[in-house]
Formats: structure tokens, C-alpha cells, sequence
């Protein structure tokens, strides 16, 4: 039977986060943890903030890491600089599902996120129109709070958003581990949403994760140093996603294997791009950092990539 989305209820429907910074996902005696709570928070993403440029505002689509601020907050504000909180009126983020296997994507439960800034609240008029196609499944309380690749954002919004904090509502989507054709489906479904100059798209994703616990060790020894052939490898998917072709992208994944963690996510939006090129939209995509959690030198290393870009319609 079809759940009545305004039917669903617990006794708490805000999800409070606790806001532990934490590093990349390594084992958890490899984790470094920063409390980052109210005013230092926002000092800290003023900080990283104030150092980018504004090169490509308004932005209507943004690719950002989820790790530990420790390791990409300052990543991550290259893309956020770009956004504009003059016309965002809603903020679709889409991050993939690390806990839980999904083979499709979920909405959440609850209607508001807290955090140390100010709170966000779901769209839940969105909620209902994804909800009604029936293509989505819904969080559970604790798949929620445990998720981090939507969790890690929502700082971020908060601040890039602060100027109009009353003005804005937030999407969240969990992108399961979905097929190609399923990229597509979800692409074009959202296609209508990205067309709109009052949407913004955060999409939530690292790059490459590469050493013995991430069971992935590629290495192509003509870049010379491992943490160099790691940056080459990141740089052709890189490439690939600013020519803004969802085929040559899941070519390069079945090539390569690059650990992506957000390359569900990101096939959406190149599908969801790729519809609306069709009706004749021009836009463009500009990766504008990059960054490691550490340079990898020998076969013990292991380290996470991140990348910040920005998508702009002209």
C-alpha cells in the first residue's frame, strides 16, 4: 500500500545534528575529531568563505565534498561561493547512500533540520510532488541521522544562505546505488526542477578514495608519485563531468573504478543536464578546486580526493 506522505509521523520530526567534524571515512581509529559548534562554526566557514571568489554566481548546480570540514571545508567553499541567496529560493541536495543498500532513491522523514546555525526546513509541497510519481522510498529516523553525505551540507547552506534564512526550503534525496537507466529516469525527473533559476542543486560527493581499507589501489607509475596518479585519474572524471556527458562518465567509471563515492548523484544531474540541453539550455560546468586528504607516497598510504565546481546557464 502507498504511504500518505503527510501521514507519516514521529514524535520528533526534527532531526537534530550534532555537528562533529570528523575526517575522511577511514577506520575509526584514523578519525579526527573537531567539535565545531555555534559561533566557531560560523567563524570557521566565514573564514574558508572570505578566501574564494565569486567566479561563477549564480551557480545553479554545485558539486561539493562531505568529508570532515578538517579535510575539505575549504574545498568546499569554491563551490558554495557561488551561490547566489538572492534568487535561491530552494536547495535540492543529493548525496549517496554510504549505510544503507538503495537501489533507488528516499526522501526523508522529518520536516526540519537543526543545526548550530539556524534550522532548515523541507519542502514538503516538493516532497509531495516526488513523492506522488512513486520512484521513492523513504529514510528511516536512524538511516537520517546516520548519513553524512547530506548531513555534511547543510552548515554550508545554512551559511552560503544566511542573508535570506527565511526565504528558502531544502530537498534532500538519498541516491541509492542506481543503474544507468535509472540515472536517466531520475535525471529527466529533475531536469524540471534544475530549469528553474530559483532551484539550486548541491550535489555530494568525494572523489577518489585510494589505498588498502578502501580496497582500491590504482596506480599508473608514468605520473610519477602515487598521489600524482591519483590527481590525473580524479582530473579525467573531472573533465569528463565539465563536458557535461553522463555516457562518457559511466565509460570512465567502468574503465578506471574510480572510488566516486558521489557518482550516482552526479550521473543524475549529468542526465538531468543532458534533458535540458535537448530543449536548447546552454550551460556550463567548471570544476574549481581540487584537493587530498593527504599525498599517498608508498602502498600504506591511503588518502580521499575532493573536488568543488559549479554549474552556471547561459
Amino acid at each position: 500500500m502507498e504511504q500518505d506522505l503527510n501521514k507519516i509521523e514521529y514524535s520528533e520530526r526534527a532531526l537534530c545534528h550534532a555537528w562533529l567534524s570528523v575526517g575522511p571515512c577511514f577506520a575509526d581509529s584514523n578519525f579526527t575529531l573537531c567539535v565545531f559548534i555555534g559561533p566557531q562554526l560560523n567563524a570557521q566557514l566565514e573564514g574558508w568563505l572570505s578566501q574564494v571568489q565569486s567566479t561563477k554566481r549564480p551557480a545553479r548546480a554545485i558539486i561539493a565534498p562531505h568529508a570532515g570540514y578538517t579535510y575539505c571545508g575549504s574545498c568546499a567553499a569554491h563551490a558554495y561561493k557561488q551561490v547566489d541567496p538572492s534568487i535561491t529560493r530552494r536547495i535540492f541536495i543529493l548525496g549517496p547512500s554510504h549505510h544503507v543498500p538503495l537501489s533507488r532513491c528516499a526522501l526523508s522523514s522529518v520536516d526540519i533540520y537543526r543545526t548550530p546555525l539556524y534550522d532548515l526546513r523541507i519542502d514538503q509541497k516538493i516532497y509531495g510532488e516526488l513523492w506522488k510519481t512513486g520512484m521513492f522510498e523513504r529514510m528511516t529516523l536512524q538511516t537520517d541521522e546516520d548519513e553524512h553525505s547530506i548531513e555534511m551540507h547543510l552548515p554550508y547552506t545554512a551559511k552560503a544562505m544566511e542573508s535570506h534564512k527565511d526565504e528558502f526550503t531544502i530537498i534532500p534525496v538519498l541516491v541509492g546505488a542506481l543503474s544507468e537507466s535509472k540515472e536517466q529516469e531520475f535525471g529527466k525527473l529533475f531536469s524540471k526542477y534544475l530549469a528553474d533559476p530559483s532551484n539550486l542543486f548541491v550535489v555530494s560527493s568525494d572523489f577518489c578514495h585510494w589505498g588498502q581499507r578502501f580496497r582500491y589501489s590504482y596506480y599508473d607509475e608514468s605520473q610519477g608519485e602515487i598521489y600524482r596518479s591519483i590527481e590525473h585519474l580524479d582530473k579525467m572524471g573531472m573533465s569528463i563531468i565539465e563536458q557535461l556527458d553522463p555516457v562518457s562518465f559511466s565509460n570512465y567509471l567502468k574503465k578506471y573504478h574510480n572510488t566516486i563515492c558521489g557518482r550516482h548523484p552526479i550521473g543524475v544531474l549529468l542526465n538531468a543536464i543532458t534533458e535540458l540541453q535537448k530543449n536548447g539550455m546552454n550551460m556550463s560546468f567548471s570544476f574549481l578546486n581540487y584537493a587530498q586528504s593527504s599525498q599517498c607516497r608508498n602502498w600504506q598510504d591511503s588518502s580521499v580526493s575532493y573536488a568543488a565546481g559549479a554549474l552556471t546557464v547561459h
